[in-house]
């Protein structure tokens, strides 16, 4: 059984995420983690009560204890996850049909090691404990405490919000519970958009995109809002927007955090980690604050997090992690924080201002585009561009290490197979964008069958 994907466990309610499954993965969680506490929560989807429940079922069977902490954002069950374990049902930025795990250790979610023990023993379909062994559930209320750490670690940060009006567009999601309570402390004047927690999504699609955010995108354009954000269904993600209610690049956003984090860091080794789609924006702001940026595949800034730190010595720090719209902040905590983020991304506006933040990034244009690809051909197709986008760009530097990435005097091209849909991934970034894309697509569509 191949369970997990890059962000735990995804997929339909009724036929893949279901009850059942819930309570095999609780109890296969608590047999793999036994005389530990663990944090539960879900996000606001209509299915989540019933598979929260059929989760702490399986816990207490396996003899944990359970804390259920009612509906939360993701880095909030995260935050309350430290020193404990903890497991959020939801399906972030999926449709309301779907829903989900993601398991998480102090913090931190599930690696590649910790997730395959849990399949295992969900294939294994682990006996319950002795009757007389079984845990038990009390309720817990982090979200409060949960919000007051991210307004103290944005203090730390930037300028004072006195004054400053943004628009924070919720989705019906679970940021409605933190973000604008969190800017609001900071001294913002906040103005919530879909920011009631509603399991269907009526408003938009859970994933903010340029597309299901063009009402908000109007509604901060149209309005007197100076700063503006997006979140998706659990909070995780964040979406940023300037006061022409133009959606700002998210690698731009990346480099303006980076840059921050680094020029800031006491270290004498500031490491950023992000993934190979990535600009390089990010390493040219990252090398100019004197730090370095260190790539790892999508979904794995745990794994780039901890191969930096064990590579590294006493000076070096992972000071920023994040791949797009995801980013990590190490100074408050492991996980993927979208309201961090806002919070902190604010402070940085309101001391500078947005233009002067995004002039030194140099934002050259860029493109990622699919490409059809069966599942049982990725492998092969990805051999075959191994050569052959050598030679397509015979004045470039060729790396295999997470796809095929040539970098370029004028940019870089990146081709990935996805790990969730028949396809693979073209990325680039240049002043000659289409031409590279048109190259190497046409490379990829040599490599595959007639």
């Amino acid at each position: 059984m191949n369970l997990f994907g890059t962000a735990g466990i995804r997929g339909s309610a009724t036929e893949r995420v279901t009850p059942s499954l819930a309570l095999a993965v609780g109890r296969a969680a608590g047999t793999d983690a036994p005389h530990t506490e663990f944090v539960i929560a879900r996000d606001g989807r209509e299915t989540g009560s019933a598979l929260l429940a059929a989760l702490e079922a399986g816990l207490e069977s396996a003899g944990v204890d359970v804390r259920r902490a009612g509906v939360l954002p993701t880095p909030a069950l995260a935050f309350a996850s430290r020193g404990r374990r903890g497991i959020m049902v939801t399906a972030s930025h999926n449709p309301p049909t779907d829903n989900g795990l993601k398991l998480f250790a102090d913090g931190q979610e599930y690696g590649d090691d910790a997730e395959a023990r849990i399949e295992e023993r969900v294939d294994a379909r682990d006996a319950p404990a002795n009757w007389d062994e079984w845990g038990h559930t009390e309720h817990v209320e982090p979200l409060v405490a949960y919000r007051t750490e991210v307004a103290d670690y944005a203090r730390e940060h930037g300028g004072g919000l006195d004054g400053m009006t943004i628009s924070v567009d919720c989705g019906n999601g679970m940021a409605s519970r933190a973000t604008p309570q969190v800017l609001s402390a900071l001294g913002a004047n906040v103005t919530g958009v879909n920011a009631n927690v509603d399991g269907h999504f009526p408003a938009r699609g859970s994933k903010p995109t340029p597309e299901t955010l063009a009402e908000f995108r109007g509604f901060v354009a149209d309005g007197e809002t100076e700063l503006g954000f997006a979140h998706d269904g659990d909070a995780d993600r964040v979406v940023v927007l300037d006061g022409d209610g133009e959606i700002v690049h998210e690698d731009t956003i990346v480099a303006i955090l980076a840059e921050r984090y680094t020029r800031t860091s006491d270290v004498g080794d500031p490491v950023v980690v992000t993934t190979p789609n990535a600009s390089s924006r990010i390493d040219e702001r990252v090398a100019e604050a004197g730090g370095r940026v260190e790539r790892v595949r999508l979904g794995a800034l745990h794994e780039g997090i901890a191969a930096a730190r064990a590579a590294g010595d006493e000076e070096t720090a992972v000071v920023f992690a994040a791949e797009p719209w995801k980013h990590i902040h190490p100074a408050l905590g492991p996980w993927i924080d979208g309201v961090a983020s806002a919070a902190t991304l604010a402070r940085l506006v309101a001391e500078s201002g947005l233009d002067t933040l995004r002039e030194p990034v140099a934002e050259r244009p860029y493109r990622k585009v699919s490409v059809d690809c069966p599942d049982e051909r990725k492998e092969a197709v990805m051999d075959e561009l191994a050569h052959s986008l050598g030679e397509t760009f015979p004045d470039g530097e060729r790396s295999t290490a997470h796809g095929v990435r040539i970098e370029l005097d004028d940019g870089w091209v990146l081709v990935r197979p996805s790990g969730t849909e028949p396809k693979v991934r073209v990325y680039a970034e240049s002043e000659r964008v289409d031409a590279l894309v048109e190259r190497t697509v046409g490379a990829i569509e040599a490599a595959l069958p007639a």
